[in-house]
């Protein structure tokens, strides 16, 4: 019985001897998940996406009906055209007030030959100074008309400007309506905002979208982040930046990997979670971004060494 228990103590050594390295710090892969989200209200005319798809970034991916939209802007648009005919042309008006000077600045300079003569006439006694007299009330008469014929010519640009104005100030506000119009009408277009595989999808074309309703999710698995936890007393031995070793549970591959972040909090360990030192009651979750071969999963367990 004695030979019996230290046989067995010899083969426990043995065992632990041969366990094979845990590593500093164990985790699971993740990626930056995108969820794709409907910007408009409408019918879904077109979907295409399908999950494992890889889509390029600004790739068109649906369709959302907008043709109630489309409608809106095109009445908004014969609006603008009709302000046109709203408007007053001022031309023909100035053209008969401006011909009606013309008339009275002919009449002024007959008037003022008129006196002229009749001034040497009364220099030579041949003409009294009452007719004189007469051509000065006359040409004062005249000036004083065609002071208000300029007037007038003034005032009526002024009030069909002002008249014109407060129709085409309408303008502008339709202006921006067929902007909004026209933002509406693109966000109808679903556009993939990212590079990557499609993990899931939650619409199907001809279905009913909603603003903020999930249409597909999306990532990009050039690289994987492994999101581990490590122990107060191991933070002095990593930093951002720093490169690391990560070993897959797939045929026991090895990757370069980087440190992308370290919290700055510490947190209670997750029971999913292993650590080197596993009696830790506080760990820091630190992410490593390791370029994936096309053999890592999400969700898939490794181990890093720093």
């Amino acid at each position: 019985m004695k030979h019996f228990q230290i046989l067995s103590i010899v083969l426990l050594l043995a065992s632990c001897s041969g366990k094979k390295d845990e590593g500093d710090a164990a985790g699971y892969f993740e990626a930056d998940e995108v969820i794709v989200s409907a910007q408009q209200n409408g019918q879904l005319l077109s979907f295409t996406v399908k999950e494992g798809d890889s889509l390029h970034k600004g790739a068109v991916v649906g369709q959302i009906d907008v043709t109630g939209i489309s409608l809106q802007k095109e009445q908004v648009k014969a609006s603008i055209t009709a302000l046109s005919e709203k408007t007053t042309n001022v031309q023909p008006q100035l053209v008969l007030i401006q011909k009606q000077l013309v008339v009275q600045e002919a009449q002024l300079k007959q008037l003022l030959h008129e006196k002229q003569r009749t001034e040497n006439l009364v220099k030579a006694d041949a003409a009294t100074p009452k007719q004189l007299d007469d051509l000065n009330a006359q040409i004062d008469q005249l000036q004083q008309q065609m002071n208000v014929t300029r007037q007038q010519l003034t005032v009526n640009a002024t009030n069909v400007a002002t008249q014109n104005r407060g129709v085409l100030s309408e303008k502008t506000p339709l202006e921006k309506s067929i902007a909004q119009f026209d933002d509406q009408i693109r966000k109808g277009v679903v556009v993939n905002p990212i590079a990557g595989t499609v993990l899931a999808r939650y619409a199907l074309e001809g279905e009913m979208a909603a603003i903020g309703k999930p249409l597909y999710k999306i990532a990009n698995l050039d690289t994987l982040l492994l999101k581990a936890y490590v122990t107060g007393a191991q933070l002095p031995q990593i930093k951002i930046g720093q490169p690391v070793q990560v070993m897959s549970d797939v045929e026991n591959k090895t990757y370069k990997g980087v440190i992308s972040q370290i919290s700055d909090k510490s947190e209670f360990t997750p029971k999913t979670i292993q650590t080197k030192e596993e009696r830790a009651n506080l760990v820091y979750a630190i992410k490593i971004r390791v370029p994936n071969d096309g053999y890592l999963k999400i969700g898939m367990y490794a181990t890093t060494k720093f």
